[in-house]
C-alpha cells in the first residue's frame, strides 16, 4: 500500500487539543497503523508525511539530494492565509534552502554564534535571572513561563542578537504568532519581519559586539533582506525552544523523584534533566521540513514530490527501535537536528537554559507545583510542545542582592 492509498482512508491531524495533551499516545497509534511514516495534516488541508523511526529520519537528514529543505516549489501551491505556511515558506537563510546557496548562510551564521562570549553569557543569565525571581519571590507563588522563563529567554537573545527592548518586544509577539499556528500567523510573519529590519538598520548605524553585527560584517555579503531571514531563524530557533525547555525540564524536575522534593536535595543534576527532556520530550517536537525533489521510495512507501517530509524528533527519540539507550547520559536524540542541518547554537542553548534553572532553584529551593501535574494544560500545535503555563508555590523569601 503506498502512502497515498493510507492517506485516502485517513490523515492524522496534527493541531488537534487531543494532540497536545498526549502527543506520544499519538504517536503509539501512528506507528501501529503506519510504521515509520505517516500521513498527517499540519493544518487543515496542508498534507505532509511525519518521520516517526529514527533510523529513516537519520538517513532523510544525511541525504540533502534527495530531501532538500527548499519549499518553493511546494509554496506555489499554498494559500498565502495559510496558518503553517510562516512556519514552513521559503527563506534566503540555511535553514531552507541547500547546497551553494546553504553553505553561504551557515557559515555567516557559524561565524555569527562562534563570536557569543560563553563565559560572559553566564553573568548575563544572572543579571536578567535576578531581578526576574525577585519580582516574585516574596509572594510565594509565579506563573514560571510567562514571569521567569520567556521574560529570561527573551533578554539573553536579545543580548546576544544585539537587540534593544523595544524592537525585541515585536519580534516576541511575532514569534509566538507563528509558533501557534493560527489566523494571526501570517500578521505575526510580517510583524518580525518589520522588527528585524529595524534591528539590521540600528545595527548599520551602531554596531555592536553582537550576533547581528557579526553577520552584517561577514565575508558573505548578506543584503538587508538575507540578514533578516538570519535573524528570524535564529529568533525561531531561540524563543519558543528555549522557552519550553526551560519550562518542561523544571516541570520534570518538580514532578519525578529523582529531581523533586527538595530539588537541589535529587540525585540528578539539571543537566541530566536537560538531556532527559530532550531525548523524551522534546521542546520542538515536530520540525526539520525537506520536500523530496521527486517521488521517492522509503521502506516501501513512496513520498510526493514536493510534499512536506516533516521530522518528529519527539517520536524518533522514543522509537522502540533504540529502546534501552542510556537517556540521560546518551545525546544521539535528533533534538537538535542532524547532518548539514544540525543546530549551530546548541552550546550557547545549554548554557542559557541551564543558568536560568539553577538561578531559580538556587534561590527557591522549596519550589512545588500549584496544582496537580495531570492538571498542567499544553498549548495545541504541530511543531511544538509547550505548556500554557507552569503555575508554582513556594515559602515566601526575601529578594535576592543583584550580583
Amino acid at each position: 500500500m503506498t502512502l497515498q492509498d493510507l492517506a485516502a482512508e485517513v490523515r492524522v491531524p496534527m493541531y488537534s487539543p487531543e494532540f497536545a495533551a498526549d502527543p506520544q499516545a499519538a504517536y503509539r497509534k501512528m506507528r501501529e497503523r503506519f510504521g515509520s511514516l505517516v500521513p498527517v495534516e499540519l493544518s487543515p488541508g496542508i498534507r505532509a508525511t511525519l518521520v516517526i523511526g529514527y533510523h529513516t529520519a537519520v538517513r532523510i537528514l544525511n541525504d540533502p539530494d534527495h530531501f532538500p529543505a527548499d519549499p518553493r516549489m511546494w509554496e506555489r501551491n499554498i494559500p498565502k492565509d495559510c496558518p503553517v505556511l510562516p512556519m514552513l515558506q521559503f527563506r534566503p537563510a540555511a535553514l531552507r534552502t541547500t547546497g551553494a546557496e546553504h553553505a553561504r548562510y551557515r557559515q555567516a551564521n557559524v561565524a555569527g554564534l562562534a563570536g557569543v562570549d560563553l563565559y560572559a553569557m553566564h553573568s548575563t543569565v544572572e543579571q536578567f535571572a535576578i531581578p526576574l525571581i525577585n519580582s516574585f519571590c516574596a509572594s510565594g507563588s509565579a506563573d514560571l513561563l510567562s514571569q521567569y522563563a520567556f521574560p529570561l529567554v527573551f533578554q539573553a537573545l536579545n543580548s546576544m542578537l544585539g537587540c534593544t527592548p523595544e524592537i525585541g518586544q515585536q519580534v516576541a509577539i511575532g514569534m509566538s504568532q507563528i509558533f501557534e499556528g493560527g489566523a494571526d500567523a501570517e500578521a505575526g510573519n510580517n510583524m518580525l519581519a518589520s522588527a528585524l529590519a529595524d534591528l539590521v538598520g540600528l545595527r548599520k548605524r551602531e554596531p555592536g559586539d553582537d550576533v547581528a553585527t557579526r553577520l552584517l560584517q561577514h565575508p558573505a555579503a548578506l543584503t538587508d533582506e538575507e540578514l533578516v531571514h538570519q535573524l528570524l531563524v535564529l529568533y525561531g530557533a531561540g524563543i519558543e525552544p528555549m522557552l519550553n525547555l526551560v519550562v518542561n525540564t523544571l516541570r520534570l524536575m518538580l514532578t519525578d523523584d529523582r529531581f523533586a522534593g527538595d530539588v537541589l536535595g535529587g540525585s540528578m543534576s539539571t543537566r541530566d534533566a536537560l538531556d532527559e527532556v530532550l531525548f523524551t520530550d522534546p521542546p520542538l517536537a515536530n520540525f526539520c521540513m525537506t520536500y523530496p525533489r521527486q517521488p521517492t521510495l522509503i521502506e516501501d512507501t513512496w513520498l510526493p514530490a514536493h510534499e512536506p517530509v516533516v521530522i518528529s524528533m519527539a517520536a524518533c527519540n522514543n522509537d522502540p527501535a533504540i529502546a534501552g539507550l542510556d537517556v540521560i547520559h546518551n545525546r544521539a536524540h535528533l533534538s537538535w537536528s542532524t547532518g548539514p542541518h544540525g543546530c549551530p547554537a546548541k552550546s550557547v542553548a545549554y548554557l542559557i537554559v541551564q543558568d536560568a534553572i539553577d538561578q531559580l532553584l538556587d534561590a527557591l529551593p522549596e519550589i512545588r507545583l500549584a496544582v496537580p501535574a495531570e492538571d498542567l494544560v499544553w498549548r495545541p500545535g504541530a511543531f511544538h510542545r509547550s505548556l500554557a503555563a507552569l503555575p508554582v508555590v513556594f515559602p515566601s523569601t526575601p529578594p535576592l542582592p543583584m550580583p
